[in-house]
């Protein structure tokens, strides 16, 4: 049995509908730990570090990777595309991270292949009016195949002449399929062994079994982080269905998607916007109207890391965030970008929504409920002064502080982490 008292797993869980910062959370938080994983998603993660003067935008790596000698891992619930990933550590390489050796991919995890790519493309192009605002990077594509049981593994790559047939069929599988969409695209199945060959002896030498990594490191007395993508509201099953991702986001993904039993976990931090953003298709019921979706757009850089899609914003969204903490189990939060009010007179936390002569205090999984919900808006005084260069909690404005603490009382959660800037430093732990 490990001791409880020296080692912890923490699972670090995006709590609003994705982008809310998680990047910055891990980075601050590897500094104290031996091994950070990755358990769901595809190379849209898209978490932006900030290191002194340098910005580093990650897609697949965990941004553990920017701290010497920490063991980076993707897990078995990853769509792991390898190209995008050899560019990504070639990259982090070639700017002086000793990258190389210290990232061990899942054998289990299925490989997003280039074709994953056309059809994602071709299948949203075929939607018209109902696009769901996917990437277009294959993920969905990914994951349906592997949920199909006609997915590539890491793994399937040892028996090359089994693999190589395996891509043959995925090849005509899909052409199959784009003629259906109407696509012009086509897939070369030749061409397709080929590319994948190109890479198979490198892929294989990162192949490892995540699972007994992590349960062997916390044995040892190690920490271990766990990271995911996107958020919260956009988990396959607790989502805005159907505007989501493909897999499991919230915590319960975690255990499941690097291969240790939910027993070994915790803690589970929920990493939270002192406001709202989410990007793509879908409802987002505290949407600021223009031109304050603008201004506070402009004032918190709010665009995609991955696609540079503008984001939508809105005012802190209680309910989503109380949701969030009942279906992750959540033990602490960390607010970020609390900076980014700095200026703004008065803010506003919907607290309920009103739908169809309702009151809700919950999170609707009816889309036609929420999509109707009109938030119900507590107001609060802004504070109007820098929080940059705040440290420890004293430092915040007064209404800074009433502010995040009636975050926490919407939410029944604590608040453990304040970032109030890009930097590392720029980062306050609350928690005792």
């Amino acid at each position: 049995m490990r001791d409880r008292e020296r080692s912890q797993c923490v699972v670090i869980v995006g709590s609003q509908w994705g982008d809310e910062g998680k990047g910055k959370i891990v980075d601050v938080l590897a500094e104290d730990v031996d091994v950070v994983a990755r358990y769901q998603g595809g190379s849209n993660a898209g978490h932006t570090v900030h290191v002194g003067e340098e910005e580093f935008i990650l897609h697949q790596i965990p941004s553990g990777i920017l701290h010497p000698r920490r063991r980076c891992l993707l897990g078995n619930g990853v769509v792991f595309d390898p190209f995008q990933f050899f560019q990504e550590l070639d990259a982090l390489t070639a700017r002086g991270i000793d990258a190389e050796g210290r990232v061990g991919v899942s054998g289990r995890a299925h490989l997003l292949l280039s074709y994953h790519k056309v059809l994602d493309r071709a299948a949203e192009a075929r939607r018209g009016a109902g696009k769901i605002g996917t990437t277009g990077r294959g993920i969905g594509p990914a994951y349906e195949d592997k949920v199909a049981r006609q997915g590539i593994r890491l793994a399937d790559l040892r028996d090359w002449p089994r693999a190589q047939d395996a891509l043959r069929r995925a090849a005509e599988r899909v052409n199959e399929r784009l003629q259906l969409l109407k696509s012009d695209e086509t897939v070369d199945a030749e061409a397709l062994i080929a590319e994948v060959g190109s890479i198979r002896e490198r892929l294989l030498a990162i192949s490892v079994d995540t699972g007994r990594v992590i349960h062997d490191a916390l044995r040892d007395g190690h920490k271990v982080l766990l990271e995911g993508a996107q958020g919260t509201i956009l988990d396959v099953d607790h989502g805005t269905y159907p505007y989501v991702t493909s897999s499991n986001t919230t915590a319960g993904g975690a255990a499941l998607g690097v291969g240790i039993g939910p027993t070994l976990i915790d803690d589970v931090v929920g990493v939270v916007k002192a406001y709202t953003t989410r990007v793509g298709e879908g409802p987002l019921p505290t949407e600021f109207p223009s031109p304050m979706q603008e201004q506070v757009r402009e004032l918190g850089g709010e665009y995609g890391a991955t696609t540079g899609r503008p984001r939508r914003c809105g005012w802190f969204d209680a309910v989503v965030v109380r949701y969030a903490a009942r279906v992750n189990g959540l033990t602490g939060l960390a607010v970020t970008k609390l900076d980014v009010l700095d200026t703004l007179p008065e803010l506003k936390i919907a607290t309920s929504y009103r739908a169809e002569g309702q009151e809700l205090d919950d999170f609707p999984g009816d889309l036609g409920l929420l999509e109707a919900a009109e938030p119900v808006y507590e107001t609060l005084p802004g504070w109007q002064t820098s929080t940059a260069g705040a440290r420890k909690w004293d430092d915040l404005p007064r209404n800074a502080q009433a502010y995040l603490r009636r975050l926490s009382e919407l939410t029944d959660t604590p608040i453990w982490y304040v970032s109030v800037g890009t930097r590392r430093d720029q980062i306050i732990h609350v928690r005792p």
